[in-house]
């Protein structure tokens, strides 16, 4: 299994390590839920090092991404980002990334780690123009730092007013410490925060540095199974869950990041078409009404019947109840509606809510 740059401090730390897709990751220190409450509460520092990085440069760079993804590259401006589904053809999803802009010429996406290699094999099969398609993932080692006293503790290691950042923007050049480092208002926790992406052999000495800023202000290091928690209260998707090869965005909710209105790109054809004809199936948010905690791929019943399985469920720590986000018939998907979770070979009781469970307000531009 590969190690990130910061294995060494996971085990000195006491993290429970698990195979997460290959790597060898902690999914626990002091556990998911005291994790989870640091982030919703105060801040917890998450080692993302397996994520992947791709860098695409060249004169066509803009016109290739535009053909690539389904959101819409060309109104980003330098030094913004954008999240978007990365579609085949029928329009099932590849992937789902981070467009990080420097220049019309110049961009890094952030991938999913187990996706890294099928998506540099999908965007290499895919170029055209002149475009130059890099995998350089193993030259970063990438943190979370998440909550609501990011801002604090990462202000108090850069002279740069981290008030400059908005939403969903980076820059490319900050210190951090003595450490050159890309600072990027982005996260996956509902909270506000930001990831940080430096040399990969940095990794051990910012992990200690930022820990050692942030423990006055409740700054914990937190695990796989607190990202999971958190991501899941606010409804974010989760590749291989929520959206995969069979999954479209449409059917994932994720609309708003498909801008059928631009020229093409793949996928276009097939998304339109089922905008058009209506969505067949939807996923929904429910929660338990009978007692039972709901797991991935449990079966989801309504009218006696079979209509769909659960993506992601848990025991929500923030709200205090069992919830879940589960794939059905569109026509069980109204607000309200009452379906059934088989747990255990039992049919129990849930109702459809309104996603997400959980809303932060971030930090607006």
């Amino acid at each position: 299994m590969k190690k990130t740059p910061l294995y060494e401090k996971h085990v000195e730390l006491k993290g429970k390590v698990i195979d997460f897709g290959g790597w060898t990751l902690p999914v626990e220190y002091s556990g998911i839920i005291p994790e989870h409450e640091a982030v919703r509460n105060k801040a917890g520092l998450f080692d993302v090092s397996h994520m992947g990085e791709i860098t695409v440069k060249g004169e066509d760079a803009e016109k290739y991404l535009q053909m690539i993804v389904t959101n819409d590259i060309s109104v980003l401006n330098d030094n913004q980002i954008a999240y978007t589904p990365m579609c085949y053809t029928d329009g099932g999803v590849v992937d789902d990334l981070l467009v990080y802009k420097y220049s019309s010429t110049d961009y890094l996406l952030v991938v999913n780690a187990s996706n890294t290699q099928k998506d540099f094999e999908w965007l290499l099969s895919q170029s055209f123009g002149n475009v130059e398609i890099k995998n350089v993932s193993d030259e970063y080692a990438q943190l979370a730092l998440q909550g609501p006293e990011a801002q604090t503790i990462l202000q108090k290691l850069s002279e740069v007013d981290l008030n400059l950042i908005e939403f969903y923007h980076f820059l490319g050049d900050v210190n951090v410490g003595e450490f050159k480092t890309i600072v990027s208002r982005t996260g996956y926790t509902g909270e506000d925060g930001f990831e940080l992406y430096f040399k990969a052999d940095h990794g051990p000495q910012m992990w200690d540095l930022i820990l050692e800023t942030g423990k006055e202000y409740g700054l914990v290091p937190a695990g796989l199974g607190a990202r999971d928690t958190l991501r899941f209260e606010a409804a974010l998707p989760l590749y291989g869950q929520e959206i995969d090869k069979d999954i479209t965005p449409l059917e994932a909710g994720l609309g708003f990041f498909v801008k059928l209105n631009k020229d093409d790109f793949i996928g276009k054809e097939a998304l339109a078409k089922q905008k058009a004809e209506g969505l067949k199936r939807k996923v929904i948010g429910f929660e338990m009404v009978d007692r039972g905690i709901p797991r991935s791929h449990y079966e989801v019943f309504a009218e006696g019947r079979k209509i769909g399985y659960v993506t992601t469920g848990s025991f929500s720590p923030t709200l205090k109840k069992n919830i879940g986000l589960a794939l059905i018939e569109a026509e069980y998907a109204k607000e309200g509606t009452e379906i059934e979770i088989s747990v255990r070979n039992k049919n129990l009781k849930a109702k459809v809510i309104k996603k997400p469970f959980y809303t932060k307000k971030y930090k607006k531009s």
